[in-house]
């Protein structure tokens, strides 16, 4: 490499990020006292960890307490590897916040530009003396990014990489005009066993993008010819400075692009999981395009190194075969016209980023992690085949409640709901500092009691308990003895409460406000599972690390795990809720930020299966279920920032995968749906952090339908038809007639529909009845003539007439019944039509999809 290019390679590594962000909480917060650190504790450090085998240990790399002086100030500090063996980086957690640090890169090189100690390399000194190639990059406030099983970055001398080079801008220093030290950085955890795979970083990296003043869009292309070993992509990220609206990376092949990563630049700028498995060969083209704009500035603006200037980069993390691998590769070729004639239309479409929506992500501690892909809006073909549908009920409860930021619902073994909220506490941006230490401790735990019995009938509460013992409570769980299993995020602890209202804390895991990933502590656990037969329990552990763990029921650590094998490359994002199958001994993961459901063997933690599903839109919240059914799962997906998707709530068969019902509120709409419970009776209830309320929705006998492309084909049937039919008018008869042959037509082209009686006969009865009521009609019919014969011979005795008698009308008036809701074809939902004796508010009213959801 020209020396030229290569300085332009470096000029390119320099130039990151700058942006609002959503922020969250482990990562994200403002300086505080606590970072205040000694200088000489922020020196590289490396701790073997006492708990794994010798062959796995940590290095913390990080500045030695440094004050810059001056704005966009590059600061480098090199670290030997301390290992003299080949080994290998398996994950990165970063130490920083966006308030002080606008960016931080790890370089890994054989000769440093220096060895002593800190430099300024944002001058022509850079970061090393001999090729540099880069292993991580952060902005933004980022979450961690782990590496698959099996992958490593291979560093050592043989590798060619002897030394780490940490590289952090700052870009404004107005931050430390308290004249703190900082001391940022990053934690490398590291493995001398050999890793089958070897990671690397692909950059597409634009060099000579101009955006014109006022020019509401810019586009960025790059593009070049692959021409090494294959690579398999597994994480992307974006950078751009303030003006980027989305930047996307794609493989070309035969002409056909195919999507690796597409994401806003103005959200954590994390590596975020790639789209679907995309490799790459010999003979493909990468390209990648940044979209601009140059609203609001009066003067053009340049890539460059500053804040203001701005920056086009698309970094791939991809794995090679070890005998073939490369450390880093990188393109920075301007694409074709030609070429980017045919880049898919979703490329230029700006991902919007609304202060609401980054509001409430910060205080529910959301980080994104969604996948950058817009909905197709070519849906598969849902089948719904429930015999009942989950319907909003609005009364509920017929009680006040006065609640504050819902996290969590449990029911009892009285089947009574309990509820879990925060009270006058909210989890806001600057709750927790970059350690995930609880901020706000000044406050004192929640005055108001937390825990509520609710009778979930009327919703009047039976009992209240919980008062001044928590900060941040997060999930709850019963068991047997109606005892509380609770998480709280803030003290980083489990507890098991005492069920009689006296609030006796009978066991707790965790050190209060300590977060940990040892086996003694948690980092922001979210739920808890109870095994119902052995008392053993599972904690959801959580924000801050990515795994289960299992305790027997005196609080003794038994075992732990982290993601399932269906996707080796994607460990949990955030395991937020967890359920217990009794039946199947297995516990089930809705992993929140990957939006998916993971059940695992509760004996071992082996994987058992994946439930991922594009109606979720990239969010699983909440799982549940119900003794009643050990086959269904109930869900509730989040709000996600690239989807459409509306929020709601799922019932999904367990065995089939299947979607079977959805289910949301009439009137009003979720805003952040945090939890969900399941009553014996198949009474759902959603606990909505955002709203600060608990929706109720009952299970309404249905027809069974078949839903295809928004139209529902409705059939309902009655034993009576028959013989009703016999005794209308002809053009009753004729409308009779043709309402069965579209049934039987319909029956045909789809042997999905099905038909149900409205009196619930059993389907399988249907055929059989037939013959009988046609047997009795026919029986029936010589009584039928002497009664009309009689009534015929009054009449005549009678002096005055009365008019002819019509049968039809007779049995129809005391009938009271039309088949107006057999012949409905309705769009989204039903608009049955029911006789006015059967039916109820309930059964009148018209079920639509909720509307998409509304960016600000």
């Amino acid at each position: 490499m020209g020396d030229s290019v290569f300085f332009m390679v470096i000029f390119g590594f320099f130039c990151h990020s700058h942006s609002l962000e959503i922020q969250q909480p482990l990562y994200g917060s403002k300086w505080t006292q606590e970072n205040v650190l000694n200088p000489s504790d922020c020196v590289s450090r490396t701790t073997p960890q006492p708990v794994l085998n010798a062959q796995n240990f940590s290095v913390d790399l990080r500045m030695p307490g440094v004050i810059p002086t001056e704005s966009d100030t590059y600061l480098c500090m090199a670290f030997p590897v301390p290992t003299n063996r080949d080994s290998y980086i398996v994950d990165f957690i970063p130490h920083a916040s966006m308030d002080t640090v606008h960016h931080m890169l790890l370089f890994g090189c054989m000769n440093p530009v220096s060895t002593s100690s800190f430099w300024d390399c944002g001058s022509v000194q850079g970061t090393c003396k001999d090729e540099a190639s880069i292993m991580y990059a952060w902005a933004r406030n980022a979450p961690p990014t782990k590496l698959p099983k099996g992958v490593g970055f291979r560093v050592g001398k043989n590798s060619g990489m002897s030394h780490f080079v940490l590289q952090i801008h700052y870009g404004d220093v107005s931050a430390f005009r308290d004249h703190h030290r900082d001391c940022s950085g990053l934690s490398l955890k590291m493995t001398t066993k050999r890793q089958p795979f070897i990671a690397g970083i692909y950059l597409l990296m634009s060099v000579d993008t101009i955006i014109p003043p006022g020019k509401k869009v810019t586009n960025s292309d790059i593009a070049c010819d692959y021409t090494s070993y294959p690579i398999y992509p597994f994480a992307f990220r974006t950078h751009t400075h303030r003006l980027g609206k989305v930047v996307s990376g794609y493989r070309i092949r035969n002409g056909k692009w195919s999507l690796i990563g597409r994401q806003s630049p103005q959200l954590p700028q994390a590596f975020y999981p790639t789209n679907k498995e995309v490799n790459v060969q010999y003979g493909d083209t990468m390209a990648a395009r940044c979209v601009f704009t140059g609203e609001g500035r009066t003067s053009k603006t340049y890539i460059g190194g500053t804040s203001n200037d701005e920056m086009c980069n698309f970094y791939i993390m991809y794995y090679m075969d070890s005998e073939h691998a490369i450390p880093f590769m990188n393109c920075m070729e301007t694409g074709s016209k030609e070429l980017f004639r045919h880049i898919p239309a979703e490329a230029n479409v700006p991902i919007p980023v609304s202060p609401d929506h980054m509001n409430s992500m910060m205080h529910g501690g959301h980080s994104s992690t969604v996948k950058g892909q817009l909905l197709n809006s070519n849906k598969e073909e849902q089948v719904l085949d429930q015999e009942y549908h989950l319907d909003h009920v609005s009364a509920w409860p017929g009680s006040f409640l006065q609640l504050g930021q819902v996290s969590g619902l449990a029911v009892d073994s009285d089947s009574n709901l309990v509820i879990f909220h925060r009270g006058d506490h909210s989890w806001e941006r600057d709750s927790f500092n970059i350690q995930a230490r609880y901020q706000q401790r000044s406050l004192g735990p929640i005055q108001q009691s937390t825990i509520l019995v609710v009778d979930p009938a009327q919703g009047r509460i039976l009992k209240a308990s919980g008062r001044n013992m928590f900060y941040l409570p997060h999930g709850i769980t019963t068991d047997e003895d109606n005892n509380y299993w609770v998480t709280d995020v803030a003290l980083h602890q489990v507890l098991k409460v005492s069920g009689d209202g006296r609030d006796g804390v009978l066991l707790k895991l965790g050190e209060a406000f300590t977060p940990g990933s040892d086996v003694n502590h948690f980092c922001q656990p979210t739920d808890v599972a109870v095994d119902t037969e052995t008392g053993n329990i599972f904690v959801s552990d959580g924000y801050c690390n990515a795994r289960i763990l299992k305790f027997s029921a005196n609080g003794r650590y038994l075992s732990q795990w982290g993601a399932g094998s269906s996707d080796r490359r994607t460990p949990f994002q955030i395991p937020h809720s967890l359920v217990f199958f009794p039946d199947k001994k297995e516990v089930c993961v809705a992993d929140r930020e990957n939006g998916r459901i993971q059940c695992f063997l509760a004996e071992t933690g082996e994987f058992v299966k994946e439930i991922k599903k594009d109606e979720f839109g990239g969010k699983v919240f909440a799982i549940a279920s119900t003794p009643a059914d050990d086959d269904l799962i109930y869900a509730v997906n989040g709000e996600s920032l690239y989807r459409s998707t509306p929020l709601k709530g799922f019932v999904i068969s367990y065995s089939s995968k299947r979607i079977l019902d959805t289910f949301s509120p009439n009137k009003k709409e979720f805003k952040m749906p945090h939890d969900i419970a399941v009553t014996p009776d198949g009474t759902v209830f959603v606990g909505d952090a955002g709203s600060k309320r608990v929706f109720k929705f009952t299970a309404e006998k249905l027809h069974r339908s078949v839903k295809k492309a928004g139209i529902e084909i409705q059939e309902l049937l009655e034993l009576e038809t028959f013989v009703q039919s016999k005794m209308k008018q002809d053009h009753n008869m004729s409308k009779t007639a043709a309402t069965q042959e579209k049934q039987t037509v319909a029956g045909k082209s789809d042997p999905l529909v099905k038909v149900e009686e409205m009196k619930s006969t059993p389907r399988s009865n249907e055929k059989k009845g037939v013959l009988p009521a046609v047997i009795t009609a026919l029986l029936l019919i010589p009584l039928l003539l002497v009664f009309v014969f009689g009534v015929f011979m009054c009449w005549r005795k009678n002096s005055k007439s009365v008019g002819s008698l019509n049968l039809g009308k007779f049995f129809a008036s005391h009938k009271e019944y039309t088949r107006q809701g057999f012949d409905q074809l309705s769009t989204e939902g039903s608009d049955q039509e029911k006789n006015v004796e059967d039916s109820s508010d309930s059964d009148n009213e018209e079920y639509s999809a909720p509307p998409p959801l509304q960016s600000s």
